[in-house]
């Protein structure tokens, strides 16, 4: 037995708008511990519309609607569901005076199109919407078989599933056991490369193990089905802890966790600062560092070398080095890490000069070449060579030099002494 997420309108197949309601949904499905297999989208057409009903209602038990309960024609999910069971729709005398009385207290008359909004299925009750127009229903067309109808507008949506439709599902033996889920987050590592080390535990039941991959970042999700919170988080503490011993500096923190982050969770306990020299990036490595509130405590500001004199003039970095190996090298990396330092007067200097593209790479030197320098408390200076491909577009390697540097700081702070 499970549910189905079923969102209505032609603007999200088009893309004019994000489907953040079926993110919501799916979420508070696994907090209520409800199976949740499969997602529908279909645009605003009738026949579509019940295409997608008879195939849902082979496959799921709980359907739940998302949009399409507009006063406008092309609003059909209501009347879609009504052909599908083969019932009238009637109207609700009280929805009509809830419509009324809402276009009143904001001093405009209703229009005899929203009535639409008051009709639903015979036998269906309403599911009560205190901020908007469009209520929606709550409906057993037959045994075994439950179905929820929503705005798409998601403030509503959110609003009616907590007040109604959560106590109504708990109402009917749902909601006994809940899924928790904890993401892990690596860097550094390639999902294959971790998957290979983990592959024992994709076998697990409860909790189950899933990989995903991002930008530069690999994620683990384990999730575990439990009578509480505290329950499944006892299921999967000690598979983490395995993930953690496997994966090592390669892992980075959970759930919300963002490198910037714990980044400036180590830097605040060592009670130390960091400052930016960027050439590629044009700032957005300072721009990650201050996503975090409070983040001036350790991130103390960064010079931004585009042009090879700024490189010279306020990092510090020798001209004759410029000449000899280029702005995208290791020397001039180390110099511009070792300049940001000295000039802020901080505990840590990070740099970055490469090639982001797409014209600019040439033979020895391809688009994607980066070089990220860093400069420790301890006087000493290194810098890594990155290759991040020449296939990759300027913001995407951009944004991986940004977040490699940060990871780079990362690694040091961990292991330093």
């Amino acid at each position: 037995m499970s549910a189905e997420i079923i969102c209505v309108g032609t603007e999200l197949l088009l893309g004019d708008i994000l489907n953040s309601n079926a993110q919501y949904l799916a979420q508070q499905l696994a907090s209520l511990g409800i199976p949740h297999y499969y997602q529908s989208t279909v645009g605003d057409n009738l026949e579509r519309l019940q295409q997608v009903i008879d195939i849902a209602t082979k496959r799921a038990s709980i359907l739940i609607f998302t949009g399409g309960l507009g006063p406008t024609p092309d609003d059909l999910t209501t009347d879609a569901i009504a052909a599908f069971f083969n019932v009238p729709l009637v109207e609700k005398p009280e929805i009509v005076a809830d419509i009324t009385q809402k276009f009143a207290s904001i001093g405009r008359k209703m229009t005899p199109n929203n009535l639409k909004q008051a009709l639903i299925p015979q036998g269906a009750e309403v599911l009560p919407n205190p901020s908007g127009t469009a209520p929606g229903i709550i409906w057993q067309p037959r045994q075994g078989l439950i179905i929820l109808t929503f705005p798409g507008v998601p403030s509503e949506m959110k609003r009616m599933w907590q007040e109604t439709a959560v106590p109504y599902l708990k109402s009917q033996g749902w909601g006994k056991e809940i899924i928790y889920s904890r993401m892990m987050k690596f860097r550094g590592i390639g999902e294959s490369a971790l998957a290979d080390k983990v592959n024992d535990l994709f076998d697990l039941t409860n909790p189950t193990v899933a990989p995903y991959a991002g930008m530069g970042e690999v994620r683990l999700r384990v999730s575990a089905k439990a009578n509480s919170e505290a329950d499944a988080i006892a299921l999967i503490e000690p598979v983490a802890q395995k993930i953690r011993d496997i994966a090592g500096l390669d892992y980075f923190g959970s759930n919300d966790d963002t490198l910037a982050s714990v980044v400036g969770q180590l830097l605040q306990k060592k009670q130390e600062t960091v400052s930016v020299a960027e050439s590629c990036t044009g700032g957005g490595l300072g721009a990650i560092f201050t996503t975090i509130s409070g983040s001036s405590d350790y991130f103390i500001g960064g010079i931004i070398s585009y042009e090879n004199r700024i490189k010279i003039s306020i990092l510090g970095v020798s001209p004759e080095d410029l000449d000899r190996f280029g702005a995208v090298s290791h020397p001039v990396a180390q110099q511009m890490a070792a300049g940001v330092q000295k000039q802020l007067k901080t505990s840590w200097g990070l740099s970055i000069t490469g090639i982001a593209g797409p014209s600019g790479g040439t033979e020895t030197k391809p688009v994607g070449l980066v070089y990220i320098g860093i400069a420790c408390p301890d006087g000493t200076i290194e810098s890594v060579e990155y290759r991040l491909g020449e296939r990759r577009d300027r913001e995407t390697i951009r944004t991986l030099s940004a977040y490699n540097a940060l990871d780079l700081l990362r690694r040091k702070l961990l292991i330093q002494k």
